[in-house]
């Protein structure tokens, strides 16, 4: 993955740029954020399936941090994927 670009951000929105990253782990950290009580919504796109680059769009409830939403997200993503693999690995 490339370094992630901030291309909006408020008080209680962050949109970011995921050179790199596919349907995969945007979806999968929509799901994690969309689950969060802190987040209002949580949604990305894809302008262009072939050259196009992930933006994720993520809007807190209150005074609530998006940036921290998502490294929650990104935290447990994480923990979820190694729990997983190694459920894998002993198959």
């Amino acid at each position: 993955m490339d370094d992630i670009e901030v291309t909006h951000k408020t008080k209680l929105e962050l949109e970011i740029i995921t050179p790199g990253e596919s349907h995969t782990i945007c979806n999968a950290l929509r799901n994690y954020l969309m689950n969060d009580e802190d987040i209002d919504y949580a949604v990305y796109g894809i302008d262009h399936p072939i050259v196009g680059e992930p933006k994720i769009t993520i809007k807190a409830k209150r005074t609530k941090d998006p940036k921290k939403a998502l490294l929650k997200a990104a935290t447990q993503l994480k923990e979820d994927s190694q729990e997983f693999k190694k459920l894998v690995e002993k198959l």
